[in-house]
């Protein structure tokens, strides 16, 4: 774990002297909250529902799973739905450009990338989002879902979820004291809440009308070959291997390392990444490796004959999806 990620997730006497950076961050994102509210900043509203899945803190923790479970419940629910996504780390400079499932990762970005492959759906990539919503109603989608974007108000919004893992909020201070983008009082305004971390008692905040929170749990498949996704093993298959490499690029890697040994596997070495790392030659040793979803979509240039992916679907309540789908419907 980094010197940031240790200050930001478990409070250490350095970050207040970041104090004047955070008294700055907040006083300009407060003043860009204000001129969206004013009108000065311009809020596009579509004639389509538009649910954005976001976080209050920096980095990855299950929002990707949760757009995808979204896509094919709302499209069983008879939707026709598009995603938009800024397309973080894109190559890409022309906007908007809908994700093709041939594109490379490093042009349009892991997380579109993944998402298109996974779902079939329209996805979207700008910076400029009300652009790339506005290509996907023209294309006749009538739920709109950004993947992230909980905070660019220029997209106007009828459903907020945020998504949080076991790291929570971490020491609830903004950028860059603390990991959040925005205050512990934006759990006020949000639709529903997320928890990604299913059976263990989390300490949430005492956020006064904040919603309920909805349990999420990451159901892993089988592995799945990176260079020929034709093949697919059990993870007990895993028992006539050695060494076994788990790697990670993801907002909370040990998450991925513990499913893994909880399963049973023997893991020999971890490897954690940075999130959205772009992955090289380098960064893949010999023997078996096994690699989230999310690293494969990046890995396939350099990947060997045994690497592995461990594809997950996210699982909520019923309940989540009824009040959800109510909500659009309204």
């Amino acid at each position: 774990m980094s010197a940031l990620n240790r200050m930001w997730y478990g409070g250490r006497w350095y970050q207040w002297l970041l104090l004047p950076f955070t008294l700055l961050f907040f006083l300009l994102s407060a003043l860009r909250r204000l001129l969206f509210r004013l009108g000065v900043k311009k809020t596009v509203t579509l004639p389509v529902p538009v649910i954005v899945v976001g976080n209050l803190s920096v980095g990855g923790n299950g929002k990707t799973p949760l757009v995808v479970a979204l896509c094919d419940r709302l499209q069983q629910a008879g939707y026709k739905v598009g995603v938009v996504s800024r397309g973080y780390g894109a190559k890409t400079s022309e906007f908007p450009h809908q994700v093709r499932v041939n594109d490379s990762a490093p042009m349009v970005g892991d997380e579109p990338l993944l998402i298109a492959r996974r779902t079939g759906v329209p996805v979207v990539i700008d910076p400029n989002r009300p652009r790339a919503a506005q290509q996907l109603v023209d294309q006749g989608c009538t739920v709109v879902i950004s993947d992230d974007g909980l905070q660019h108000y220029a997209l106007g919004r009828d459903v907020e979820c945020v998504v949080a893992d076991r790291r929570l909020f971490g020491n609830q201070q903004l950028l860059p004291m603390g990991p959040l983008r925005e205050g512990l009082w934006r759990l006020n305004t949000i639709d529903f809440l997320i928890l990604n971390q299913p059976g263990e008692v989390l300490k949430l905040p005492e956020i006064s009308t904040m919603p309920p929170p909805f349990q999420m749990s990451l159901q892993p498949g089988k592995l799945i070959n990176v260079l020929r996704p034709e093949l697919q093993r059990d993870l007990v298959e895993l028992e006539q291997e050695s060494p076994i490499t788990a790697m990670a690029g993801i907002g909370d890697p040990s998450r991925f390392f513990n499913q893994l040994k909880e399963m049973g596997v023997r893991l020999d070495h971890c490897v954690a990444l940075a999130d959205h790392h772009a992955i090289g030659k380098q960064d893949i040793p010999d023997g078996c490796v096994v690699m989230t979803e999310k690293d494969a979509v990046k890995a396939v240039a350099h990947a060997h004959d045994n690497c592995w992916y461990q594809p997950v679907d996210a699982v909520l309540a019923e309940d989540f999806y009824t009040q959800l789908i109510q909500r659009i419907a309204r």
